[in-house]
């Protein structure tokens, strides 16, 4: 059963006022990665527990790092499934949500599991988040 609009609302809010673009759909994710060089983050929003407590907070002050990427976006597991979707196609990593894939030049260099999300603080998960914007530096 889909979750009340008005309630995920926020959630979606939360991540589009840091600037992340959101995705909706497959098109949207095609424009997205197929956008440019450089480097990029694509973020799968949840409405579980550890994506209010740890990963939306840790992304928030990831994003605040000198590494940042140049363009950031999200997808919503269990919201958009079509572009949830597009993206597992794209690129397979084990379906997990909250998670977070980095990208440099249209190619992934990191993956960011819900493992290293859940139970950890907002601190931990931005440095697990800074750790892979390291990365676009290999």
């Amino acid at each position: 059963m889909p979750y009340d609009p008005d309630l995920v609302q926020p959630m979606r809010e939360e991540l589009t006022r840091l600037g992340v673009a959101e995705l909706t759909t497959p098109e949207a994710v095609d424009a997205f990665l197929d956008g440019g060089e450089g480097t990029a983050l694509i973020f799968f929003n949840s409405v579980c527990g550890c994506a209010a407590g740890s990963a939306r907070p840790g992304l928030g002050l990831a994003l605040q790092h000198g590494d940042a990427p140049a363009r950031t976006a999200t997808v919503f597991a269990g919201q958009d499934a079509d572009a949830v979707a597009r993206v597992r196609d794209r690129f397979p990593f084990p379906a997990s949500s909250p998670a977070a894939i980095a990208l440099k030049d249209g190619v992934a260099v990191d993956f960011v599991p819900r493992q290293d999300i859940e139970g950890r603080p907002p601190e931990q998960v931005r440095d697990r988040l800074v750790a892979a914007f390291a990365r676009f530096r290999d």
